[in-house]
């Protein structure tokens, strides 16, 4: 047997620069991420539009480390955008700027998906949260990843921050999903037996040309081909560092919990990807107002309540992971709605205005 993972994390986030004024876009001038990449080194980059930028955390042996990592990466953030008359809002898409009037960063990479995607590239004016979780064992990695596919709509309808799209209520939870969706590669994992059929999978297409490595495979959840770890690509851009925190934590926890359950000789059982995208479609339109199924009762369950049921799957490895605060969260979220919700609940009181407000000071809002 492999000695026992690590369970470390690593968690990415995607923001916006917006001009204070007027809550509007604006691109971030060369020196700014010069001067990011002189202070925080290899935990900031460019994106793929000019109005955006992008973070990681180091290897993080528990939540309290990562908060502590990525409160620093977003004070630092704020500080510099600050000193160019710009701010940063973390939400998956921007409630009204329109994504015509964007310019993509001039970088290889992103001048080629410009290429290979065509007009599907120009809208992607979306940003998203990943979280790594640490599995030396490549077998494992594999295993898991079709076992936690059944908790992803779950993360999606927690995270959800995009309900705006060019000054319009789209009705959604997460807008952002139908963008990247029409990108190719993207959306739940398939089922995979081994890691050579991962492998084998990935080479098909780098040996036909059609992708460099597995960095271009964009699935929901995906093994990293850059780390020994499972990628959870799913998430929405949190606005609040708090609930970025439960997220990372929800997923940590369920890895180690799914973990626990192989050492038994269990596992989650698999249901069919057709089956959880009718979940995943649930969560994209109503986050957490409308609940999702339940495909063991054969019920739509209100998302409060399969939120206990998850937190009682995973207290013993809340417990192990010193993340019991964190995956707590997820009740409140559950219960008062998650990022979407509250930009709603702010426009109907004050306008677009005072959802710009609102995501400018979340950002910064627990640091």
């Amino acid at each position: 047997m492999p000695d026992d993972p690590p369970f470390t994390i690593g968690i990415e986030e995607e923001y916006l620069l917006v001009n204070p004024a007027t809550g509007a876009l604006a691109e971030a001038p060369p020196e700014l991420m010069e001067q990011a990449q002189e202070t925080l080194g290899g935990q900031v980059s460019p994106e793929f539009l000019r109005c955006q930028i992008e973070v990681g955390t180091g290897v993080c042996e528990t939540i309290a480390e990562a908060r502590a990592d990525l409160s620093n990466l977003r004070r630092t953030v704020i500080d510099l955008t600050r000193a160019h008359g710009l701010a940063p809002i973390a939400a998956s898409c921007h409630p009204f700027s329109d994504w015509r009037d964007q310019q993509f960063t001039d970088k290889d990479r992103y001048r080629e998906l410009a290429r290979d995607m065509g007009g599907v590239a120009e809208r992607m004016l979306i940003c998203g949260m990943h979280v790594h979780v640490g599995l030396p064992d490549e077998e494992t990695r594999i295993d898991l990843m079709s076992q936690v596919a059944y908790f992803l709509p779950h993360l999606l309808a927690l995270s959800g921050s995009s309900p705006f799209w060019q000054g319009q209520d789209t009705g959604l939870s997460s807008y952002r999903l139908t963008v990247f969706d029409n990108m190719p590669r993207t959306g739940l994992p398939p089922l995979l037996s081994n890691w050579s059929d991962w492998r084998r999978t990935v080479g098909t297409l780098v040996n036909l040309g059609v992708i460099e490595d597995g960095t271009k495979i964009w699935w929901d959840l995906r093994p990293s081909d850059s780390f020994p770890t499972l990628e959870t690509r799913i998430c929405d851009a949190c606005p609040r560092i708090d609930d970025a925190l439960t997220m990372a934590a929800l997923v940590q926890c369920t890895h180690r919990m799914l973990w626990r359950l192989k050492n038994r000789n269990q596992r989650w059982r698999v249901y069919d990807r057709f089956l959880l995208e009718e979940n995943r479609w649930r969560a994209m339109r109503h986050g957490t107002r409308e609940g999702l199924i339940d495909f063991g009762r054969g019920a739509i369950v209100p998302l409060p309540e399969l939120v206990e049921e998850w937190l009682e799957l995973i207290a013993e490895d809340a417990e192990a992971l010193d993340c019991r605060a964190e995956v707590a969260r997820a009740h409140d979220i559950a219960r008062d709605g998650n990022g979407a919700d509250r930009q709603r609940a702010v426009f109907a009181e004050g306008g677009m205005d005072a959802v710009m407000a609102h995501l400018r000071e979340a950002f910064g809002e627990g640091l």
